[in-house]
């Protein structure tokens, strides 16, 4: 049987708490971490410009997209 798997965030020293199984899995560089790692700020991710990058290009899209024009304004 495989022992637990471990926390892998490697910072001022390495952390040894046990990783958390479904919400420790950080989707964008794909490692495991506990609950005080988990997210992609604590571990300093390194897609974590990628992330706010696309993010911010989703945004930018909903947004343009729900943009009111005047031809819309003059038929209301």
């Amino acid at each position: 049987m495989a022992g637990k798997k471990r926390c892998q965030f490697t910072g001022e020293q390495q952390c040894n708490s046990a990783a958390l199984r479904i919400v420790g899995s950080c989707p964008h560089c794909r490692h495991d971490y506990c609950g005080n790692h988990r997210l992609p700020e604590h571990h300093a991710c390194t897609n974590l410009q990628d992330c706010r990058q696309q993010a911010f290009e989703r945004n930018k899209a909903k947004l343009e997209s729900e943009r009111t024009v005047a031809p819309k304004m003059a038929m209301a």
